[in-house]
């Protein structure tokens, strides 16, 4: 890793604040951190509570890896909030914009040998089982692009401790944050392709599915068929 000593002590007190919280909320359980990559690596989760970012941010930093975040550019304009994590080298998202900025921060922070997290669906899901949505193609585009490995993230849980409509979270009952990674999803066969829509549309849906595969197994449960669009409100057989 080359983030300087500076950016690390700042990711130390952030950490020194945020994981007695955390720790204090609910249990963790994570299961296969041995597919986290030495360095250079896009993680890509669902997205079920406002708390998912520390959650993550918690698991990828007590592996060894400096996590930043693409969030929205409006977070970034908040006092003392959008000071703090532009300091620790999170990457604003513009969408007015078209998102190019943002995707080359992150190019730098992964030829860095740095960690990206990404929200592929871009939102809270809207999916009424909680399901992953359908996806924006940031993501794949950025793998695509760079070449680096993709791991998919489920998470399920933490949505009972600060559930989507919730301003403040659950004390009591002490809810249990459960976290399962997988494999590096196979892309291989695309990185030598034109970016074309299809190609992107194909890589976003295998990220996807491979999020859903480790969210089935956390959950118990076969995910139904299709993949909600939060576009038209409807589950759509035909992408998933």
């Amino acid at each position: 890793m080359t983030e300087s000593a500076g950016l690390r002590a700042g990711y130390l007190a952030a950490a020194s604040l945020v994981r007695p919280v955390l720790n204090a909320l609910m249990d963790k359980e994570w299961q296969g951190t041995e597919h986290f990559p030495d360095s250079g690596f896009i993680v890509c989760a669902n997205h079920v509570s406002n708390l998912d970012p520390l959650a993550i941010g918690h698991l990828v930093y007590n592996q060894g890896h400096l996590p930043h975040f693409l969030a929205k550019a409006e977070l970034f304009r908040i006092p003392v909030i959008g000071g703090l994590i532009t300091r620790m080298k999170q990457i604003p998202v513009d969408r007015a914009r078209g998102g190019n900025e943002s995707l080359l921060a992150a190019d730098a922070v992964l030829a860095e040998g740095g960690a990206i997290v990404i929200y592929p669906e871009s939102t809270l899901t809207s999916d009424p089982d909680l399901w992953p949505m359908k996806a924006k193609t940031g993501a794949a585009r950025l793998a695509l692009k760079t070449g680096v490995p993709v791991i998919p993230v489920a998470q399920w849980g933490i949505h009972e401790v600060l559930p989507k409509t919730a301003k403040t979270p659950t004390i009591r009952p002490r809810g249990r944050a459960r976290v399962r990674i997988g494999a590096p999803v196979a892309l291989d066969d695309l990185r030598d392709a034109a970016l074309t829509r299809s190609v992107l549309d194909t890589a976003s849906e295998r990220i996807m599915k491979a999020i859903t595969d480790e969210l089935e197994i956390l959950r118990g449960e076969e995910a139904p068929a299709g993949r909600w669009n939060p576009r038209t409100g409807q589950r759509e057989r035909g992408s998933a």
